[in-house]
């Protein structure tokens, strides 16, 4: 048998199989460098992968890469910021952890208001945020945060953490303990001062100059359940919250995760700078769900610094029951935009009352400075000091004027005023209906226990605009479209005299359970 000759070795058969191969590595290779957006020329059948990878192309897929900017971690920050946060530990005795009942924790917060009850889902079982323990007869332990504001141990926490605490430990980022005192607190804003003993050296945060915007990175440092020193980070997601819990409520919200323990601790800016003190947060499993609130650096400056001077708190007051002024309000004065503080009704004898407030009155300006809306001027006035000279102005009967007045201070308690004049319509006749606004009225001298002024509801129809607003059996009507009226033939007048002046509503004070109020009634037309 002939042998076949191996043509192998013949250069005609072996260049095709490498142009072929060559063909085909290039064809894969290209298309990586394709598929990462660099366009590739020159390739000859003879280059190798090692060539490929040494290649200028190669070398401007490198330089790219580094050209594109990385996301910017927070550790640089933490280190500088973290060993200024503390945590705080209290010692509670029994009487302050449990009523007599043993159901529902001593809050520091209204009963029933929104931060009551964001702040019992954000706590422990005894309903107090970190208390641990309980039951009649013993001391219970509660845990929060804080930061070092000062070298020589003062650091702020909040107000509900150290509230009626018997005794105040802290532990630093270092792991060493010390014994604290409370200088004083605020519940209006629920702020506290602490002073740490033993020490004259202790790393300390600045708070923030300037507001935060919303979208600005935030870090929060803190003791989630006890764990101690613990960083979450997230955004800025709104500011100037009110949650309802008071007159002063200016929160910032944040998303970054808080949970119980984080209470008083500090929420960072990229600075290094405290943009807020966190303090409550919305859940409602307990846990975080990215909704969390934090009281503003420029808040607790203000606060600080009088809880260092004196231990407490000093507010200025003009002495107003305000509420705020809504669109049908305003169509309703006859002012173009719905901005300003509604004057319910002036405190007797107080700064208001003095300089000729009255109600109906919208105050627009402090000072020269636009009052957005009624928590604004509350914020604003209660910022000031007692006794300081203020300028307002306000609106009064569609006419602007400037009061000026001298701020009292604002009363630490409000006394609770009991309804003498009403006595729910009890002995009140069926009263002569109001057309078209769904409700009976009848003089307020002629139904026991109704007072002298206006005219009290006697009736209310549940489908009507009157019980939209929320109008009720008892209520007594002072002044319709800034008239007082003493029966309902005053009111249907005063509502006629609007409508002919082509006003969408009528504007009524009304009192109900001790409080004035003013509510805007729709009208219909013809």
């Amino acid at each position: 048998m002939t042998d076949r000759p191996d043509l192998t070795n013949l250069p005609s058969y072996r260049q095709p199989r490498r142009s072929v191969l060559s063909a085909r590595r290039i064809a894969l290779m290209a298309s990586v460098v394709a598929g990462l957006g660099i366009a590739v020329h020159g390739f000859s059948p003879s280059t190798s992968p090692a060539d490929l990878f040494s290649s200028p192309a190669h070398a401007q897929v490198n330089n790219e890469v580094k050209k594109v900017e990385r996301p910017i971690g927070f550790a640089d920050i933490v280190e500088r910021v973290k060993p200024s946060v503390i945590s705080v530990k209290v010692n509670i005795k029994e009487k302050a952890a449990s009523n007599d009942d043993g159901d529902d924790a001593q809050s520091p917060f209204q009963p029933g208001s929104p931060m009551e009850r964001f702040f019992r889902r954000f706590g422990g079982p005894d309903g107090i945020p970190g208390l641990k323990g309980g039951g009649r007869g013993r001391v219970v332990q509660g845990q929060g945060s804080g930061f070092f504001i000062s070298a020589d141990g003062f650091a702020v926490t909040n107000n509900h953490v150290v509230d009626g605490a018997d005794k105040v430990e802290v532990t630093t980022d270092d792991g060493k303990t010390y014994s604290a005192k409370v200088i004083g607190t605020d519940q209006r804003t629920d702020l506290a001062l602490i002073k740490v003993e033993g020490g004259s050296n202790f790393p300390f945060a600045k708070l923030a100059d300037s507001k935060p915007r919303i979208g600005d990175w935030v870090l929060a440092v803190g003791n989630p359940f006890g764990l101690g020193g613990t960083v979450t980070a997230g955004i800025v997601s709104a500011s100037g919250r009110d949650i309802g819990n008071g007159p002063y409520d200016d929160f910032i919200q944040i998303d970054a995760p808080v949970n119980k323990g984080n209470s008083g601790g500090p929420a960072f800016d990229t600075n290094g700078e405290v943009m807020g003190v966190n303090t409550a947060i919305y859940s409602p499993s307990g846990g975080s769900v990215g909704i969390a609130f934090s009281i503003p650096a420029a808040t607790v400056k203000s606060v600080v610094a009088q809880l260092k001077d004196k231990g407490s708190v000093s507010r200025g007051w003009i002495g107003v029951q305000i509420q705020p002024v809504t669109s049908d309000i305003a169509d309703s004065l006859g002012m173009k935009k719905a901005e300003g503080a509604l004057v319910a009704e002036p405190q007797k004898d107080g700064p208001a009352a003095k300089a000729g407030i009255e109600s109906g009155d919208v105050i627009t300006s402090v000072n020269g400075d636009s009052v957005k809306d009624a928590r604004e001027l509350a914020r604003t006035i209660g910022g000031m000091a007692p006794g300081a000279s203020v300028k307002l102005n306000v609106l009064h009967k569609g006419q602007d004027k400037v009061v000026n007045l001298t701020l009292g201070q604002l009363p630490n308690t409000v006394e609770a005023k009991a309804d003498t004049d009403n006595d729910n319509g009890k002995g009140a006749s069926k009263g002569t209906d109001v057309p078209k606004l769904g409700m009976t009225v009848a003089p307020a001298n002629s139904v026991a226990g109704a007072g002298k002024d206006g005219v009290v509801v006697t009736e209310v129809d549940p489908k009507s605009a009157a019980a939209e607003r929320g109008f009720k059996e008892g209520d007594v009507i002072l002044e319709v479209g800034g008239k007082s009226v003493s029966t309902a033939g005053d009111v249907r007048d005063a509502i006629n005299t609007a409508r002919t002046d082509n006003k969408n509503s009528v504007l009524m004070r009304v009192k109900s359970g001790g409080q004035s109020r003013f509510v805007a009634v729709p009208i219909a037309k013809g």
